[in-house]
């Protein structure tokens, strides 16, 4: 079985020979592996079977067998994830915009992840456990630090850490505890959320001298989408 360590999010993977024709190819193959099997069960003979090549292709990609790539796996996935959300970020014409996007975004991609689903349901320990626990101010750092330059156009950058560490915390609570209340997948109710308690809070940061922070359209008297129900924290 796998050691833990072995996937932890943003985990150093070790050198191997990065223009490999069958990298990506491995990678993939390995992420549909994990989705019907896990890491318990997800061999190298598996992953060479899924990706259609051989034993010997694979590990020429990744020397260190199975647990490398199970930590180019988790680097691929962290770098689609933040290669999308630099995307969204980038073209977002205010805060909101930016704040909504990426929390949508982050959120959809961890809700539609097939292996983190197979793993959060059959082997909480190894994606639960880090998430919430040993190593989650390393993925929220991590994050924050990816984000704040978006957030840093309307704000100075030291709030815009503190503000794109919230996000994160915010996309992980809900992908660790689903609410019925919020649903940070759906555009709306994730522009609620942002309206509803995040925008104000940011306003108040500049109340308290922090420096001057751009929230339009919401200081010019944006209100909070419309839909179904009300919205509260939990």
């Amino acid at each position: 079985m796998v050691e833990v360590d072995a996937v932890v999010p943003f985990a150093p993977v070790a050198d191997a020979p990065a223009d490999s024709p069958h990298r990506v190819r491995i990678i993939d193959g390995t992420l549909a592996c994990l989705a019907r099997h896990g890491t318990a069960k997800t061999t190298v003979d598996d992953i060479a079977r899924q990706s259609g090549v051989s034993r010997a292709t694979v590990y020429r990609a990744f020397p260190g067998g199975r647990d490398e790539i199970l930590g180019a796996v988790v680097d691929t996935e962290a770098a689609r994830l933040f290669s999308a959300l630099g995307v969204c970020l980038g073209t977002a014409g205010d805060l909101a915009e930016a704040l909504v996007g990426g929390i949508v975004e982050a959120s959809v991609r961890l809700r539609d992840h097939a292996a983190l689903h197979f793993l959060a349901e059959h082997e909480p320990g190894i994606i639960l456990g880090h998430l919430a626990f040993a190593d989650s101010d390393r993925l929220l750092a991590t994050a924050s630090r990816f984000t704040a330059p978006f957030l840093a156009r309307w704000m100075p950058p030291s709030e815009a850490e503190r503000v794109a560490e919230w996000a994160a915390r915010i996309v992980l609570t809900y992908a660790i505890s689903p609410s019925d209340r919020i649903d940070p997948c759906d555009p709306a109710q994730a522009a609620r959320l942002v309206t509803t308690f995040m925008l104000p809070g940011i306003d108040a940061l500049q109340s308290a001298g922090t420096g001057p922070i751009d929230i339009s359209p919401y200081r010019r008297g944006h209100t909070a989408p419309t839909g179904p129900g009300p919205i509260s924290a939990s």
